[in-house]
């Protein structure tokens, strides 16, 4: 075949990639310039998955919000009911009993390790590691099997409650999860053996998707985008909550902020956080799970049967709701993907006069472009990956 015009066109090509796209984790749009196969703008349009999470929160009594918590990042849902708890508790003035603060501890990092697991082992499966992406999913089912026994529920688990969580942690839990470390820990060093030095999963991810510590910093990324720049920034060590404070834990950081140092910082993250489990567990004292408070803290069901007093104060407290003296603060967790944050305003009366949601995905997308813009329109699936953007907290 014969071509009358050697030259291949130099005009910029636009593309769509998205909003339904199988390697987009949610609906998500990518309005894309190409020059070739070189990405020179990518104007990055979320949304699509918005349910109006901040209003909808206005309808409800502030118990109520928690399930709806479970529906931002549904890969740690348990972190988004600790963030929650914490910022009206902030707001109350209470303090949990120490072993409630340790079983949400562990809750948490149970959640941070699936999230973790989650990410790193779809990203290992879109670049063609389909083994590695069953292995990390193998272990990922049995985190939430210890979920489901503690919790009932596998995602959406509304474990955790204001002054307290939903009950104490069940018999042979302790157990289950020291099992369970030790076949995770098993199957990540499998997961290293083929991949430490598999040449395509390591051409795909190193120097791609680079970000500089300073690019970071101007938007306000955390996680571990931002520490696999280098920078050292972690809620749980900068503003400790709960008992962080307490646990002997290192916080991963990576030096070159491409795709290949987030994902080793979030590997990392899981021995970490399996270690943060195990010192709660050891750690873990006796007594109550919930704040000794009438006013925020349902009656025993002996006194809700057994007398009209205990039956007008549950009845009082689901159908009027928690009554949060009025004020205003901001509480931040350190989530899977960076600083999750609520802050809330309450108005004296049983529902949230206004709530609002710092989603660490929803930040790192605004920056998006600057990790893809040079590179290939190849490199927008790992990049995007190792975001691990989740449509439920992005878009809210």
């Amino acid at each position: 075949m014969k071509l009358d015009n050697p030259e291949l066109p130099t005009e910029v090509m636009e593309l769509q990639m998205g909003p339904s796209h199988p390697a987009t984790h949610g609906t998500i749009k990518f309005n894309l310039k190409l020059e070739g196969e070189k990405v020179l703008d990518c104007d990055v349009e979320v949304g699509y998955l918005h349910r109006g999470f901040d209003k909808s929160c206005e309808q409800v009594t502030w118990t109520q919000v928690i399930p709806y918590t479970d529906r931002l990042n549904y890969a740690s849902s348990l972190i988004n009911n600790v963030a929650y708890a914490l910022a009206v508790e902030k707001l109350i003035g209470a303090e949990t009993p120490p072993r409630c603060q340790y079983i949400r501890v562990i809750v948490s990092e149970l959640a941070r390790i699936f999230d973790h697991l989650t990410c790193c082992g779809m990203a290992a499966s879109e670049l063609g590691a389909i083994t590695v992406g069953f292995y990390m999913i193998e272990a990922r089912e049995l985190i939430t099997r210890i979920i489901e026994n503690l919790t009932g529920a596998r995602l959406t688990v509304t474990y955790v409650r204001i002054g307290g969580v939903k009950h104490d942690l069940t018999p042979g839990f302790a157990e289950s999860v020291t099992a369970t470390f030790k076949t995770i820990r098993k199957l990540l060093e499998d997961c290293d053996r083929l991949l430490s030095r598999n040449r395509i999963f390591l051409d795909r991810m190193s120097h791609v998707g680079v970000i500089s510590k300073e690019t970071a910093l101007n938007y306000c990324l955390t996680g571990p985008i931002l520490r696999a720049t280098g920078v050292d920034y972690d809620v749980r060590k900068t503003f400790p909550y709960l008992v962080y404070d307490q646990m002997d834990f290192e916080v991963p950081v990576g030096s070159r902020g491409d795709n290949y140092d987030r994902f080793l910082c979030r590997i990392r993250e899981i021995e970490q956080s399996m270690k943060i489990v195990e010192q709660a567990l050891e750690k873990l004292p006796v007594g109550p799970v919930w704040i000794d408070d009438p006013r925020f803290v349902l009656p025993e069901k002996e006194k809700v049967y057994g007398s009209i007093e205990g039956l007008m104060h549950h009845f009082k407290i689901i159908m009027e709701g928690v009554q949060v003296p009025a004020g205003e603060t901001y509480c931040a967790v350190e989530g899977g993907n960076g600083e999750l944050g609520f802050y809330v305003v309450s108005d004296g009366g049983g529902k949230p006069y206004r709530l609002r949601v710092r989603p660490p995905c929803f930040i790192a997308m605004g920056a998006f472009h600057r990790m893809i813009e040079g590179y290939m329109v190849a490199d927008i699936i790992p990049t995007f990956g190792m975001i691990n953007m989740i449509g439920g907290e992005c878009d809210r």
